[in-house]
């Protein structure tokens, strides 16, 4: 049997098998993803970005995100929005619906999100941030977490005083993605912003940004002592991220994933998207999961540039595994 990781994570009244989590990812963070990340290790895996307007009033479009699987359990529900009572009536959905964690986006540096007041312009009203935290602690038993940004611009940094506003407010762990607003992904993520923010408070503190290998895992988490690692875009086309970071903390040697094993990843990946979505939506939405997959590929290029011309379950699969064939059985 192999050993524990050396590190497990307890948010709230939450534990957790491992500091390994995926972020909330607009997009991307779906039913089927969650599912894959889960099979790989990952400990805690978070539904999109849900709006908490949406959740009061109890909208179609917005309730059918909540869609879980106990396979997946425990799940994260991230909620955003700029008013406190609405924050709080979306919490207390999730809680009715029977969500394991609800964490409050303030760090989304989406223009239509910002604009809206929620995201990380909140970062430039910790006071609204205060009242937010105490709303939604009111409404809530559930464990309750925040993820922020550095700050709204690098020369504002606000990131220490948001920090324990969400302590003293009742949160129960912090995630820190390593950038301002202002600078999106366009620079290095700064870890040792995280090690600050650590080292500040006495709720876990789960670190966000440029974890984009198995390598960067251990590497975050001693660099900055935090709780957690939190992975976003080094999971696009990579679920074994996590298996493969889990092994790294445990003192082995990770292994790339073979070409059949991809194969078949991949393949479930499509059938979950065309089962929860229908072969239309579902086709459409996985061009951009197929994509990332087959990066680095002999022959991807070619394989990329056929990918919209697919229509059917059927073809789409006949067209991986021809993709595969030839990876395994090259021809002189």
């Amino acid at each position: 049997m192999s050993p524990e990781p050396p590190r497990n994570l307890k948010i709230g009244s939450l534990e957790l098998a491992n500091p390994l989590l995926l972020a909330p990812l607009s997009g991307i963070s779906d039913l089927p993803f969650r599912l894959l990340a889960k099979e790989q290790g990952c400990a805690l895996v978070f539904t999109e970005m849900i709006s908490a307007e949406g959740l009061s009033r109890k909208a179609k479009a917005t309730l059918k995100l909540l869609k879980s699987l106990p396979e997946e359990r425990p799940l994260g529900v991230q909620i955003f929005g700029p008013k406190p009572e609405t924050l709080a009536e979306g919490a207390r959905v999730v809680e009715g619906w029977g969500g394991d964690l609800i964490d409050i986006n303030m760090g989304c540096p989406v223009r239509k999100v910002v604009h809206g007041g929620s995201g990380a312009a909140l970062l430039k009203e910790p006071s609204r941030v205060r009242e937010i935290l105490k709303a939604v602690r009111r409404a809530t038993s559930l464990p309750l977490t925040i993820k922020i940004r550095t700050g709204w611009e690098e020369k504002s940094k606000n990131f220490l005083e948001v920090g324990k506003i969400a302590e003293e407010g009742g949160a129960d762990a912090i995630t820190l993605h390593g950038r301002a607003r202002s600078q999106g992904y366009n620079v290095k993520a700064d870890w040792e912003d995280i090690r600050l923010l650590k080292d500040s408070l006495r709720i876990p503190v789960i670190g966000n940004g440029d974890i984009l290998s198995a390598a960067s895992i251990p590497k975050i988490l001693d660099h900055t002592g935090c709780d957690g690692a939190m992975i976003g875009r080094g999971a696009y086309g990579n679920p074994w991220i996590f298996a493969q970071g889990l092994s790294l903390l445990r003192g082995g040697t990770p292994e790339e994933p073979a070409p059949e094993e991809k194969e078949q990843v991949l393949l479930r990946h499509l059938s979950l998207m065309v089962e929860r979505k229908g072969e239309d939506h579902g086709l459409r939405e996985f061009r951009k999961h197929l994509i990332w997959y087959t990066r680095g590929f002999r022959g991807s290029v070619d394989f990329r540039s056929r990918i919209p011309q697919w229509e059917t379950l059927e073809e789409t699969a006949a067209q991986i595994r021809e993709f595969f064939r030839k990876i395994r059985f090259p021809q002189p």
